[in-house]
């Protein structure tokens, strides 16, 4: 891919600005997909807790008319199991590799941060303070105390990049950025999904075995935007743009918006080499524009 593509989240140097939202993509080196994952900008496995769980009850998931909710709730082999398979699995991974981590007090997302900073591939930790489906109801990114003690510890643990991920579901997204920019974040990753639910009235029951979960895809994009556009506003945070990214358009739209990089989910679902086109449709635009680089479109919008 043409060097134009070529970016940096917090001075981290990156082949392009796009990658998967963690949890939506993986790496498994003797299955082939639609996905080269050579060309990504980066990649993100599902979170690791530091315990062994089984996620959520189901159903997992609702179909809505212009999204997805998923209750699935990080299913993770614990620390140790992930630490046995990191070589076999990811020893290998032609991009740069970023590690997830879900903790459930501050001295567990250091313990985690810590632990993962020992690989020499992982170029960053993404700290998962965010999910609206796990058994506690209060999650970080909703409260400026357990935010920024979350995140103080976990910069306390590695020299290594952190990204803060963050929650839509709360007053407002700017100031919970700052927080954690200042209790040691790199970078923000905005948004992660919006607490929903579905209730299926022929049963009279809820879809979802948990009830509520987290609603990505389409119906979100225009949140997201909002809310990197208002963090790119309002501090001096690089922030990822997560929410809603199916198209080249959509990716385009984040990034003029101000992120320095983008996450792609829901749509692979649906459509798996979603990301390739993302890559791919990136460089003709520059190339069409005729913009050299990518990072000179980064927050050009300007009011209608």
């Amino acid at each position: 891919m043409a060097n134009r593509l070529a970016c940096h989240v917090a001075g981290l140097p990156l082949p392009n600005p796009v990658m998967p939202a963690s949890g939506t993509f993986d790496y498994h080196p003797d299955v082939r997909t639609p996905v080269d994952v050579a060309r990504l900008g980066a990649l993100i496995p599902k979170s690791i807790t530091l315990h062994p769980q089984p996620g959520n009850p189901p159903s997992r998931l609702a179909e809505t008319p212009a999204g997805l909710i998923n209750s699935i709730g990080i299913p993770s082999p614990g620390l140790a199991a992930f630490q046995d398979k990191f070589r076999s699995v990811y020893g290998g991974v032609p991009c740069p590799l970023v590690i997830s981590v879900a903790g459930y007090s501050p001295d567990e997302y250091a313990q985690l941060t810590q632990a993962c900073s020992r690989w020499p591939e992982v170029v960053a930790i993404e700290l998962n303070l965010s999910c609206p489906n796990l058994k506690t109801h209060l999650m970080p990114a909703q409260d400026p105390i357990l935010l920024r003690d979350a995140v103080q510890a976990a910069r306390a643990a590695t020299v290594k990049p952190l990204w803060a991920k963050l929650s839509p579901n709360v007053t407002t997204i700017a100031p919970m950025a700052a927080i954690a920019h200042d209790a040691g974040a790199d970078a923000v990753v905005a948004i992660n999904t919006i607490r929903a639910m579905a209730i299926n009235i022929e049963r009279q029951k809820a879809i979802l075995g948990h009830f509520t979960g987290g609603l990505s895809g389409p119906a979100i994009l225009p949140i997201g935007l909002s809310m990197v556009w208002d963090i790119a506003q309002h501090t001096s945070v690089p922030v990822i743009g997560c929410g809603g990214i199916r198209t080249v358009d959509d990716a385009l739209m984040y990034l003029m918006a101000g992120a320095s990089a983008v996450q792609v989910g829901t749509a692979t679902f649906a459509h798996p080499a979603a990301m390739m086109d993302i890559i791919n449709g990136l460089d003709r635009y520059l190339a069409d524009q005729g913009i050299a680089q990518i990072a000179d479109i980064i927050g050009i919008a300007k009011p209608a």
